[in-house]
């Protein structure tokens, strides 16, 4: 329904089963085209869960970062070489959540935003902005010389999460990849290093969870301090 409703996604065609139809609004269901029984299964790809109904759209233009950073954007996300598409999806539906704008990925070693990951964005994709870069350092320094802090977030941080963020007017939080976290050079580049404190017991979080949970002290570091 999100890409459906986005003036700036262009769609191809819509199908859905006929219990789907069904339960549509009359001015959309009036666009699909009924699929025959299967017929979703064996279009989509293997194991999608598509809850009868699924749209052939064109990929979203992305922008530039200079574009991004002109548009007044004051909250980030910078992710280091994800490989999880559901770990991806889910970041954009946290970005969404908590107030960042946009989502700064490399070029390569970075999935597209596919079906899968748009599924498990619940409608983030269509919302906050897809931002490509060629390197990611290079794209940190840029975001500081426009005044972003930026904080890479890392179990050996110096500090914890919310002292790193508290009192940036712009902020980008940058996420290392599974399991290998941050690549050296891209943590050189960040203004600090922060960790979120968990339990002894456990090492690490997973990528999603350690955004979710930057995105969230963001928003209530802001909220608080605008009185609202």
């Amino acid at each position: 329904m999100a890409a459906l409703s986005n003036p700036k996604r262009e769609v191809g065609r819509i199908l859905a089963s006929r219990n789907m139809i069904s339960r549509l609004p009359p001015d959309l269901a009036r666009q699909v085209q009924e699929a025959a029984a299967g017929e979703l299964d064996r279009i989509l790809p293997p194991g999608a869960v598509h809850q009868g109904i699924a749209a052939e759209v064109r990929p979203l233009p992305t922008q530039a970062l200079e574009d991004v950073i002109a548009t007044g954007a004051t909250r980030l996300a910078v992710l280091d070489q994800l490989t999880d598409p559901h770990n991806l999806g889910a970041i954009f539906r946290s970005a969404a959540a908590f107030g960042f704008s946009g989502i700064v990925l490399q070029t390569r070693n970075t999935p597209p935003i596919t079906g899968i990951v748009a599924k498990s964005a619940a409608g983030a994709v269509e919302t906050v902005t897809e931002c490509r870069v060629v390197n990611i350092a290079r794209a940190l320094d840029l975001l500081q010389d426009a005044g972003f802090h930026t904080v890479g977030l890392d179990g050996g941080g110096a500090v914890d999460v919310t002292t790193a963020i508290r009192g940036a007017p712009r902020l980008a939080i940058v996420l290392g990849a599974e399991g290998a976290g941050l690549r050296p050079g891209v943590a050189k580049a960040c203004s600090e290093l922060a960790r979120i404190p968990i339990a002894q017991a456990m090492e690490s979080l997973n990528v999603s969870n350690a955004a979710a949970i930057a995105f969230y002290e963001a928003e209530r570091i802001f909220r608080a301090s605008s009185g609202s």
